[in-house]
């Protein structure tokens, strides 16, 4: 595991727990940083006096978003991607189901407001981002990506495991839109219907769990071949892999779901009013 990465691949050098520099996350982790001061930058005044109600909340969602990608691109997670499918499926999860609605979520205000005010950018947004098409692009890059073609090709590469996490990541913030970006507006996609919009993401998923897990054979030939880093074996890797998909995908889709549904409660409950008094 000689020389300098700028991104984290396979490797074919034994594994090792000694931490690696990656100057590559590093810097987009910076940048990220950064985007946040540039999308917060409101005209005048912008002081902590003028933060809107819920934007020191946001701003934890945005670096919790930085967070998961930073821990799902950095050592060791990201190192382990090259040598266990496992690591490579933990990788998929915070980098397209953990980082994209806390991202997401935390825009601040002023920013969403800049964005409103781009009708051009905005009628490209409600075609790519409209529900039924989101679906769609993330379908296919959660196929694609987890292609055994695919991942054999592109991960031996530090650019090809930088392509892989950049279409997560793309296809992550497409599919998240609908659910929790309030530009562009969509009246009619209330809470049930976001609710059945990421339910059947859950249905969705079941075909590459079921591909992975199941399979009697081993998939990809990078972990194959990769050198040993646990007990397991390529096939029990591949399967752990594939119930980390069911299991820790359900899981952030369901919790959407739940949130939604009381999100949904609480805005009945407000259209009801209180009670006449007797």
């Amino acid at each position: 595991m000689s020389g300098l990465q700028w991104w984290c691949s396979a490797q074919t050098a034994a594994w090792t727990w000694s931490p690696r520099p990656f100057p590559g996350v590093w810097l987009f982790v910076g940048l990220l940083v950064g985007l946040y001061w540039l999308l917060g930058r409101g005209a005048e005044g912008s002081t902590e006096t003028s933060v809107r109600p819920g934007e020191r909340r946001s701003r934890w969602a945005w670096f919790g978003g930085v967070l998961a990608l930073w821990v799902a691109l950095d050592w060791p997670v990201g190192a382990l991607s090259g040598y266990l499918a496992s690591a490579h499926m933990l990788q998929y999860l915070l980098t397209a189901l953990v980082a994209p609605p806390l991202l997401l979520l935390g825009v601040p205000g002023r920013a969403w407001d800049r964005l409103a005010a781009r009708s051009g950018v905005v009628r490209v947004l409600r075609f790519v981002t409209h529900p039924l098409i989101a679906l769609a692009i993330f379908q296919v890059v959660l196929f694609y990506t987890h292609l055994p073609s695919v991942v054999d090709r592109l991960m031996v590469t530090p650019l090809g495991s930088f392509a892989i996490d950049t279409l997560w990541l793309g296809g992550g913030l497409i599919f998240w839109w609908p659910v929790v970006a309030p530009v562009p507006t969509r009246p009619r996609f209330g809470y049930a219907l976001k609710m059945g919009y990421l339910f059947l993401s859950t249905v969705l998923n079941t075909m590459p769990y079921a591909f992975l897990t199941f399979g009697e054979l081993p998939f990809y030939g990078i972990y194959e071949l990769a050198p040993p880093v646990s007990v397991l074996g390529a096939r029990e890797d591949q399967q752990v892999a594939g119930l980390l998909m069911k299991i820790g995908g359900g899981l952030v889709l369901w919790t959407a779901i739940t949130i939604q549904f009381f999100l949904w409660y609480a805005r009945e409950g407000e259209a009801e009013g209180p009670a006449p008094a007797a």
